[in-house]
């Protein structure tokens, strides 16, 4: 497989999965991260099942994402997107990094900034 092959392939895993996600289906992230899946994000726990069940409870999961971008180079997928939690228009500016290994997210970074008022982002967050 080429790398071009594999970024392409995990593009379409991750935009699947964050699709899936979205719509309300949690489960979906059973399929995607492994067992030993590691966490990287402060406060958020590792391993798959701990990760699951975290998440479910968490604003992400009732939020609603609206992808801006996503860069994939081989074993990594970059995700930027908005996600608007219930009762807070202006939401998050979310960068997640996945590391991919064999179709399954192995790994996982992250950085979560809150969109500040229009006026003090003259170019736009994303």
């Amino acid at each position: 497989m080429t790398q071009n092959t594999l970024s392409a392939d995990n593009k379409q895993l991750v935009l699947h999965g964050l699709a899936e996600f979205a719509k309300g289906n949690i489960e979906v992230l059973r399929d995607l991260l492994h067992e030993n899946f590691i966490e990287h994000s402060p406060g958020n726990p590792s391993g798959r099942d701990a990760f699951i069940e975290f998440i479910a409870d968490s604003p992400v999961a009732a939020g609603r994402l609206e992808i801006k971008r996503v860069i994939t180079d081989a074993d990594f997928a970059v995700v930027h997107y908005h996600m608007i939690p219930p009762g807070d228009e202006r939401g998050l500016a979310v960068v997640d990094v996945w590391r991919l290994v064999d179709g399954r997210i192995v790994e996982h970074w992250d950085v979560v900034q809150p969109v500040p008022d229009a006026a003090e982002i003259p170019h736009g967050m994303f």
